[in-house]
């Protein structure tokens, strides 16, 4: 069965609350998703799964240090995570605080792997954003992209 891991770092709560937004549009799709914080995450257990989702809080328009050292930690397996579903979400205090430039950091790195990554022609693009507590909308776009993401690894797998 497909197996999706869910990676997060979150200081106030809000992309925690997001991975598990995302989760649930996993879920719904039957696909086995797992949610870990980034600091009980290793890069090895990158190559247990199907699909991975990193979501970070935005600090000066980058990830977290913790999602930043997991990725370069997570070169020790350059080559490895070749063909595997690679997704990511971010959430910022403003509208304009950066949100977009988490994500691409994180997809960059994603890319850089081999890793297919997937946009969004509808709402949030690169992966969902929130600004501050995640509200109705945040919920509707996370749970889309858990279903968007489940759906691309169900069909690549």
């Amino acid at each position: 069965m497909a197996k999706i891991l869910i990676i997060y770092y979150s200081e106030t709560g809000n992309t925690k609350k997001m991975a598990e937004l995302i989760a649930e549009g996993i879920k719904e799709e039957k696909v086995d998703v797992v949610i870990k914080n980034v600091e009980d995450t290793q890069a090895k257990e990158l190559l247990e799964y199907d699909g991975i989702i990193i979501g970070s809080p935005t600090y000066y328009g980058l990830p977290a240090y913790q999602i930043k050292k997991l990725l370069d930690e997570s070169v020790a397996f350059h080559g490895s995570l070749e063909g595997k579903i690679g997704g990511a979400f971010s959430s910022s205090a403003n509208i304009g605080g950066g949100n977009e430039t988490t994500i691409m950091a994180i997809l960059q790195a994603m890319l850089i792997h081999g890793m297919v990554v997937k946009g969004n022609s509808k709402g949030d693009h690169y992966g969902p954003v929130s600004i501050g507590k995640p509200d109705s909308r945040v919920e509707r776009q996370s749970k889309a992209y858990g279903r968007m993401i489940a759906q691309l690894v169900k069909k690549l797998k």
